[in-house]
């Protein structure tokens, strides 16, 4: 017998949807995860037609090199600080 990988996940379904769900989930006397996972399994090839940001934004154009070298020259400078001196270790004054 196979076993069940149960990993928790947290997922976020606008309130009417969800409600929905919980309805349909109770009509079949069904939990929500199962609902859920039928959902996942009837519309997976429907979902992996959808484009992705990439495939409609394609990819970006490099930028040019002047806007690239004066993008370095107008960097802020870069701060550093060091911690203060332990009060373990004794003054070097």
């Amino acid at each position: 017998m196979a076993t069940t990988d149960h990993r928790k996940q947290s997922l976020y379904f606008p309130e009417d949807m969800l409600e929905e769900i919980q309805r349909e989930a109770t009509r079949q006397d069904r939990s929500l995860s199962w609902i859920v996972q039928q959902a996942w399994k009837v519309a997976r090839a429907d979902i992996r037609r959808m484009p992705s940001v990439n495939d409609v934004l394609g990819p970006l154009p490099p930028r040019p090199v002047a806007a690239a070298a004066q993008t370095a020259t107008s960097a802020p400078a870069v701060v550093t600080a060091s911690a203060p001196a332990s009060s373990d270790e004794p003054s070097k004054t």
